[in-house]
């Protein structure tokens, strides 16, 4: 698995640097939705062909998604789940805060992934059972209370056609944003969640299904040593309706605050 999973990130970086060298210096002037989804396709789809053509090469066998919108995931086999531009809406504003991620399932569970911004120089890798690590060096939670924590979160992609998640959103911030010095959203959901074991953020919590984009960071938060569990605390699972990622230290704490949603 350790030279499928180098053989992934050396693939994932390639279409980075190609899309680090085509992202605009300034942000895409479009007038409409429909302007903006024709410029970004224009750079997204030779990304997304090339990474398949790549990990194709590396695992034949293996199936290919790539529809972030996915709510249902194959429960058998081997299959890709990437994302060549992770973070459309901050790539097209010429922010750093994007990925190129490739995660490989196996039997609905991810077995290895790697999270790449290229803008930020940050590289997360993991495979299941070995650990992850952070631009080649092994990486943990960092140990923090709420009261020193700095604190992220996001909602599904859809979140607009979910009354329920938009409603648990906007409670689950006012229930947490008292406790912590800082709330931040930054960017591509599987990047803020690989952050969280990172240690450079201490918690991510989201309301809504969305297991394309938590997949990749929740086996990369996980494997470095963070608790990851739904909001109630039981563990997360790609149906669940809620998700949380937490050192150990804050993790009970965060749970506790997010029982009045």
């Amino acid at each position: 698995m350790r030279d499928l999973l180098d053989a992934t990130e050396r693939a994932v970086r390639e279409v980075g640097r190609r899309l680090a060298a085509r992202q605009p210096a300034e942000p895409l002037d479009a007038a409409t939705p429909a302007e903006a989804r024709a410029a970004f396709a224009a750079v997204d789809r030779p990304a997304a062909r090339e990474l398949r053509e790549r990990l194709g090469a590396l695992r034949p066998g293996a199936g290919w998604l790539d529809d972030e919108w996915a709510r249902e995931l194959p429960a058998d086999g081997e299959w890709w789940l990437c994302d060549a531009t992770d973070g459309a809406v901050q790539y097209l504003s010429a922010l750093p805060h994007w990925a190129v991620t490739a995660t490989l399932l196996r039997d609905g569970a991810p077995v290895l992934a790697v999270v790449h911004a290229p803008r930020e120089g940050a590289t997360h890798t993991a495979a299941a059972g070995g650990g992850a690590r952070l631009n080649g060096r092994p990486c943990a939670p960092r140990a923090r209370v709420l009261a020193t924590a700095v604190a992220a979160t996001s909602q599904p992609p859809d979140a607009a056609r979910d009354p329920e998640a938009v409603r648990a959103a906007g409670a689950a911030l006012s229930a947490v944003l008292p406790h912590v010095p800082a709330v931040r959203n930054l960017g591509p959901t599987a990047l803020q969640v690989a952050r969280v074991g990172s240690g450079h953020l201490t918690l991510f919590w989201q309301y809504g299904a969305d297991p394309a984009n938590l997949l990749p960071g929740a086996l990369l938060a996980a494997e470095a040593g963070a608790r990851v569990t739904d909001a109630r605390g039981e563990p997360w699972t790609p149906a669940a309706r809620s998700f949380v990622a937490a050192a150990p230290g804050a993790h009970a704490e965060l749970l506790g605050l997010l029982r009045a949603v």
